[in-house]
């Protein structure tokens, strides 16, 4: 399994934001072990001012959000512009989940160096969402499809 360099052990603000998802999941699943449910996942992020939110996904066959965009969604609608760090729990214990394709684009489009908890073989870590893509290239609105440059990344241009 394939670890990214930006991996590290979790600190106290993530390990408490794991807990923030695993307890929205528990107390908003749908479905029991092995049926299936509309509301299976749930996701919290951190914000850069250390305020926490949370979601769940709402499946569909067409390809509803995931919890974590959702978490991300109502982050934005409180008010939140930068984001530290995020984690998705699967239902009935199901633990810790990494991201799939989609949301990895989307963290590495808008949060590149967001941090995402996932889980490795020696634990939850940490890592760098845009290190969850290989030969990542990052889009924008401004300009497109480019080359991932992190030193001309500005965390400020999502406060707005």
């Amino acid at each position: 399994m394939y670890v990214p360099p930006s991996a590290r052990p979790l600190d106290a603000a993530e390990l408490e934001l794991v807990e923030l998802a695993r307890r929205t999941i528990d107390a908003n699943a749908d479905s029991g072990p092995d049926e299936d449910g509309i509301h299976t996942m749930g996701a919290a992020v951190l914000a850069a001012d250390f305020r926490m939110f949370s979601g769940v996904n709402l499946f569909h066959f067409t390809g509803g959000p995931c919890a974590e965009l959702v978490a991300l969604g109502a982050a934005r609608a409180q008010g939140a512009r930068q984001m530290k760090c995020i984690v998705a729990v699967g239902s009935d214990g199901r633990g810790v989940t990494g991201p799939c394709g989609r949301d990895r684009q989307v963290f590495a489009d808008y949060y590149p160096t967001m941090r995402v908890v996932v889980p490795t073989p020696d634990g939850l870590r940490s890592v760098v969402a845009a290190d969850l893509l290989p030969l990542f290239q990052r889009w924008t609105p401004e300009a497109g499809t480019a080359a991932f440059d992190a030193s001309s990344y500005d965390e400020r241009e999502h406060r707005t």
